[in-house]
């Protein structure tokens, strides 16, 4: 992609993964809107870019939006703004996601708790491809990129993790639908497929998780610094190249053969 417009949407950009790859791509010389439900960890984010090594010097770089996800009304003046601000969007990194309900079995999971996971993960990623594609296709030059933040779990689920494994699975054809979608307006569409990245969400995979078999066991993990390399690659391609789907894992956590 040319240097000369590399503006970035980062969605759950104030922790893990999100901040991880706002930071990556801030070195990489993007400037980034950092889009999440609270400003301070958003300001944290914005701060430390400022000082990664390769960050584009110009003030307002990164651009902190407090968002909801699944306001329509929230995600639509996100990327007016980013687009009035910097004229144009290149890339948005579809990550703010939840875990909300995890480990409880099928049978007691309350709606409103899988209302909220679908709510958050498909119903807002939906909403920013939306928003980005919208201002995408009428841009000049036209086009840019979606990379949709996947699971492991889009593949295969863990124990008691129904609504999250749902969402994940119905990322991927998200995803497909926008790659389609997009073809005549040069927006591609990808997704990172992420195992074990040591962030908050994951601490507790290294102290023992359950496992398929009913046995808890302590799982390795990878730094989320590689994540963002990958997430940094697949944004550097021209738009007439695409990594549609990419899974980047701990090498030996339990997802060949798990289960």
């Amino acid at each position: 992609m040319s240097t000369e417009s590399r503006i970035a949407v980062v969605t759950g950009a104030g922790s893990g993964i999100g901040r991880g790859v706002a930071l990556a791509l801030a070195g990489a010389g993007w400037s980034v809107a950092l889009a999440g439900r609270r400003r301070e960890p958003l300001e944290e984010t914005a701060g430390a870019s400022a000082e990664t090594p390769g960050a584009l010097a110009a003030a307002g770089a990164a651009y902190v939006v407090p968002t909801d996800v699944t306001s329509p009304e929230e995600v639509t003046r996100l990327f007016e703004s980013v687009r009035d601000r910097f004229g144009r969007v290149d890339l948005l990194f579809n990550n703010a996601g939840t875990f909300a309900g995890g480990g409880t079995p099928v049978e007691d999971l309350s709606y409103e708790t899988w209302r909220s996971v679908v709510d958050v993960n498909l119903t807002g990623s939906f909403l920013c491809a939306q928003a980005a594609f919208r201002v995408m296709k009428e841009q000049s030059p036209q086009g840019g990129r979606i990379i949709n933040n996947g699971s492991i779990s889009a593949h295969v689920p863990r124990p008691h993790s129904i609504a999250y494994t749902a969402t994940k699975h119905a990322m991927t054809g998200l995803t497909k639908s926008l790659s389609l979608d997009g073809r005549p307006y040069r927006i591609a569409c990808g997704q990172i497929d992420i195992g074990n990245a040591a962030t908050e969400m994951t601490a507790r995979m290294q102290s023992g998780i359950l496992q398929a078999n009913g046995e808890l066991a302590a799982e390795p993990v990878m730094a989320a610094a590689d994540v963002a390399a990958t997430v940094v690659h697949m944004a550097a391609l021209p738009l007439e190249a695409n990594v549609q789907f990419a899974t980047v894992m701990a090498t030996a956590m339990p997802y060949i053969g798990r289960g």
